[in-house]
């Protein structure tokens, strides 16, 4: 059985873990609020030029626009995968990597020969440091991301669309759905989703889940077909920069519930080493009072 020093020194150990742990917690609280307002707003943007451009799409023809097409075969798609530049976040960074590793199975299940990859948080860089085909990589701006970082990878994603140089774009990340709770996203970006531009031709199935489509009739100038082209390269900028915005929300909500979860283990450890420290030390004390009591019985005798 370890000695009381060397329980004491556990205890110490563990109770500076913990203070570390419930003060990364606090941070993270603080953070999420406004990391979680900041999606909230951008959202809102996201919903509003989604219905603008189904809007559109229901007066343009599509097929002139290269950003429309739907290739049945291709040889070369292109992932984005979002996550963290810290760890210490429970499975944040681990599930997006997992499923970022199936999507590329999918893609080449499917017939594409090559999968770039744009890789934003330096987890995911590490994680596919060794990857062929990495294409962009972005470091440092998890937590914060910025419209011009998206901007520049929204705008390689257009023109390589636009030239068939991929026939599929792809993007993996983490939802905030409120301060606890966190939803893993595997969602298309182009070709954009027929059951969506469907919506603009017809109702779907399930009217809850579709778009909102503006009813107020429009003029368009010069053609219904020139505003879609410029409204597209704005869509994909916004899903982009909406995604960014949502990990970065979804990153601080799972550092808190890790690191809630690390405190209360370690008040869990704490409470089972001082218990084990109260049983040495009472362990201890008997002893030395049966050594006293036997030395006088053996002094009497004596």
């Amino acid at each position: 059985m370890a000695n009381l020093r060397e329980i004491k020194k556990r205890i110490d150990s563990v109770s500076s873990t913990e203070q570390i742990t419930r003060t990364m917690e606090m941070v993270s609280t603080a953070k999420i609020g406004r990391a979680l307002a900041r999606e909230k707003q951008s959202e809102q943007y996201c919903e509003a030029i989604t219905d603008m451009m189904l809007t559109v799409a229901q007066d343009a023809s599509q097929e002139t626009n290269p950003l429309l097409s739907n290739p049945e075969h291709y040889d070369c798609a292109l992932l984005i995968v979002i996550n963290s530049d810290r760890g210490l976040a429970g499975g944040f960074n681990v599930m997006v990597e997992r499923a970022a590793e199936k999507r590329i199975d999918h893609f080449r299940r499917h017939g594409a020969q090559r999968v770039e990859l744009i890789t934003c948080g330096r987890k995911a860089c590490d994680y596919f440091r060794h990857h062929d085909d990495v294409v962009m990589a972005v470091e440092g701006e998890s937590d914060n991301p910025t419209l011009e970082r998206a901007r520049v990878i929204a705008s390689y994603v257009c023109e390589g669309f636009a030239s068939r140089k991929f026939g599929r774009v792809d993007i993996v990340y983490y939802h905030a759905r409120n301060r606890v709770d966190q939803d893993l996203r595997e969602e298309r970006i182009l070709p954009l989703d027929e059951l969506v531009l469907s919506t603009a031709r017809g109702p779907r199935a399930n009217e809850a889940e579709a778009p909102k489509r503006l009813t107020s009739p429009f003029e368009y100038a010069p053609s219904a077909d020139h505003v879609l082209s410029k409204l597209i390269p704005s869509y994909v900028l916004t899903v982009i920069h909406q995604a960014l915005i949502d990990s970065a929300a979804a990153e601080q909500g799972a550092r808190r519930k890790a690191m809630h979860s690390a405190t209360e283990n370690a008040g869990a450890i704490i409470s089972e080493l001082t218990r084990t420290y109260n049983r040495v030390r009472q362990a201890s004390i008997t002893t030395e009072i049966n050594e006293i009591v036997g030395g006088a019985a053996a002094l009497e005798d004596y």
